[in-house]
């Protein structure tokens, strides 16, 4: 999706199936948290899906409307797929759930050195470990995953803050 300029990182890539739903709203939930919350910190992030089904196209308008309706934006990002050389040009990448995880590692190229894990590993008090697919799911599916990404989102700009001071 929509990648900021960064001197200081490598920066996040959040990672979905197909990159309009999970992963540009945890995008959109962390670029605005780190711009209320740490604006000090130059972290370029981005999002992208496993597949290629949508690529080129907006976040699903009801990720969209719930996002909106919190205060994060993210109309103007767009679906594309992850490559392999996303493994040489982010720190983080961030995967929604076990799948991407595999899928993930299968499009790695051989010992790439980015730090590929689940987003809710920064969320340890939440007892899921996946943030599930709300894409045929209810409305509230995508509340729920503006509540995961936000707890993610905090527990990863901690972890910026303290690598920055180390």
């Amino acid at each position: 999706m929509s990648a900021a300029a960064s001197p200081d990182s490598g920066g996040l890539l959040f990672v979905c199936m197909g990159n309009i739903c999970r992963s540009p709203t945890a995008e959109g939930v962390m670029r605005v948290l780190l711009e209320r919350k740490a604006p000090q910190l130059c972290v370029r992030l981005d999002s992208a899906g496993t597949h290629g089904y949508h690529i080129g196209a907006a976040p699903d308008p009801r990720s969209q409307a719930a996002a909106l309706r919190r205060g994060f934006d993210i109309s103007t990002l767009r679906a594309r797929r992850l490559e392999p050389a996303d493994f040489q040009s982010f720190d983080h990448i961030l995967v929604m759930d076990q799948r991407n995880l595999t899928d993930a590692r299968a499009v790695a190229p051989a010992g790439y050195t980015t730090h590929l894990q689940l987003l809710l590993d920064y969320a340890p008090r939440q007892p899921m470990r996946e943030v599930p697919d709300p894409y045929y799911g209810e409305p509230g599916d995508f509340e729920q995953v503006l509540d995961l990404s936000l707890a993610a989102a905090h527990g990863l700009l901690l972890h910026l803050q303290r690598s920055r001071e180390a």
